[in-house]
């Protein structure tokens, strides 16, 4: 049996309509199940390059695949099924919520795909149990807190099966008992995962392997707590770990 990455990224370039080029040349694999952080000073390229994981951005060089089927902008049915494989949960999760209750969002997306009856209730189930979120399921979205709200954020995207989890600061603006919950649910997903973060002791403990984007190209690829401890790498692409934070004594 072959075993497809779950993504592989080669030679992608990307400049936008003023000519500014976002990506130089990235190539990057993910196999499956792995928990990959991207890591990145602001205006490394980050959002660009998970931007073109589901075709919404298109047309330099490169390719993408994701579990083999290329992404391919022309061809709408390919796109739609690449679109269902690479669940993106965003910074705010108020871009994902706009249902009237916690239920009706998480059965928005696979209901679009014409998912109906006794398997769509079953995907809104699982993925509000998968995020300890069931009993909210009536409520309104935007009566609950901050961090309930990312949490149904990610069900919205987990009932829709994703293969990979695309996460776009996971952490940000949540208290420390959030945070800790959604480490918690994110470690128990078995699902690939990309996670965008500046929060980088929430990249290592989370993610095994992390890279550097810098600039539009790849910089630096190996595991967490190596990268974390190269003081010289770090200061290079402006990554600065806490005050008092040592990822060697957090291994």
């Amino acid at each position: 049996m072959i075993n497809v990455e779950a993504l592989r990224i080669t030679g992608l370039h990307y400049a936008y309509p003023d000519g500014r080029q976002a990506l130089r040349g990235v190539d990057l694999t993910l196999a499956q199940g792995e928990r990959v952080a991207l890591l990145g000073p602001n205006g490394a390229g980050k959002t660009t390059l998970v931007l073109h994981l589901n075709g919404i951005l298109h047309g330099g060089p490169g390719r993408v695949e994701i579990s083999g089927l290329p992404v391919t902008p022309g061809d709408r049915a390919a796109i739609a099924e690449i679109r269902r494989r690479v669940g993106i949960v965003f910074q705010d999760p108020d871009d994902q919520l706009f249902m009237p209750t916690v239920a009706e969002d998480v059965a928005f997306g696979p209901a679009n795909l014409g998912v109906r009856g006794a398997e769509l209730d079953r995907r809104v189930d699982e993925a509000l149990a998968a995020v300890g979120m069931s009993e909210h399921r009536d409520k309104v979205p935007h009566h609950l807190s901050f961090g309930q709200r990312r949490r149904v954020a990610v069900a919205t995207v987990l009932a829709m099966k994703p293969e990979i989890l695309v996460l776009d600061e996971p952490s940000s603006n949540l208290d420390p008992a959030s945070r800790r919950e959604l480490a918690e649910i994110l470690e128990a997903l078995p699902v690939t995962v990309l996670m965008v973060t500046h929060d980088l002791p929430y990249a290592l403990q989370l993610c095994p392997r992390a890279v550097i984007l810098d600039n539009g190209a790849l910089v630096a690829d190996g595991p967490t707590g190596d990268l974390l401890a190269d003081r010289d790498l770090m200061a290079s692409h402006r990554l600065e770990l806490p005050f008092g934070f040592d990822p060697a004594y957090r291994r």
